[in-house]
């Protein structure tokens, strides 16, 4: 398989007090179609600083993002916001759900924000669908306030599919949870990557979650490296 993404030496820092803090130092890795990708490392190596220029919710200083040979870290605010709603999902540590919306609505959102065609029946069919995949299909109508830590990170990972991205961003998502529960939700990430070939990227220090992945690269003094076989010996995520 090809790779769908493609980061080429990655330089961000930012201001503390009057000088800057260097946090990548020229990263860069590639990610294959359909594959899941672990990134692991110490706390503040910038785990989650690459995740989010890879995702193109951060600028680098310098450095290329490339999405299937296209450069879309250097476009403008509306350019970039177009490319995450039509080919990035994102699952936070934190969630980032609606609290005063249902768990329904909250995966509705991304189709809202896109703007997706398509009759607005079928758009909350699919959000249904998509929650009855994650175990959700008897709490479509609980606001979030009524659902478990476990149960809004399944809404979280429903809303990031909504729009069919091509790859999914994760960071951290069992970070808040208890073992048995950050186990269902690895089984279900690895699920879904294989049924719908999706690339994931997932930021973790949980080696559970990192034993399921295709690759695993460790980030170290703002650089990363690979740590060279596949730990999964099964087929390539995506693939029969």
């Amino acid at each position: 398989m090809g790779d769908i993404l493609v980061g080429i030496d990655i330089v961000k820092s930012f201001p503390v007090g009057r000088g800057r803090l260097s946090v990548l130092k020229g990263a860069g890795l590639s990610v294959r179609e359909g594959e899941m990708l672990a990134i692991m490392g110490a706390s503040g190596v910038g785990k989650s600083t690459l995740l989010h220029i890879l995702g193109t919710l951060d600028r680098p200083d310098s450095g290329t993002v490339l999405f299937d040979g296209q450069d879309v870290a250097g476009g403008t605010d509306a350019a970039r916001s177009a490319f995450r709603n039509r080919e990035v999902g994102f699952v936070f540590q934190f969630y980032h759900l609606l609290a005063d919306f249902t768990a329904l609505e909250n995966v509705l959102v991304p189709a809202r924000i896109g703007r997706r065609g398509g009759a607005k029946s079928s758009i909350r069919d699919r959000a249904r669908e998509l929650l009855e995949r994650v175990g959700l299909g008897e709490r479509l109508d609980h606001r979030i306030q009524q659902l478990s830590g476990g149960e809004q990170q399944r809404v979280a990972v429903a809303r990031a599919l909504m729009n069919e991205p091509r790859i999914v961003f994760a960071d951290e998502p069992t970070g808040n949870l208890d073992t048995a529960t950050s186990e269902g939700i690895h089984r279900m990430l690895k699920e879904i990557s294989r049924e719908r070939g999706q690339a994931m990227v997932i930021v973790t220090h949980d080696e559970g979650l990192a034993g399921i992945c295709n690759r695993v690269l460790h980030m170290v003094d703002g650089v990363v490296r690979d740590t060279g076989e596949p730990l999964d010996s099964a087929a390539p995520t995506g693939v029969a």
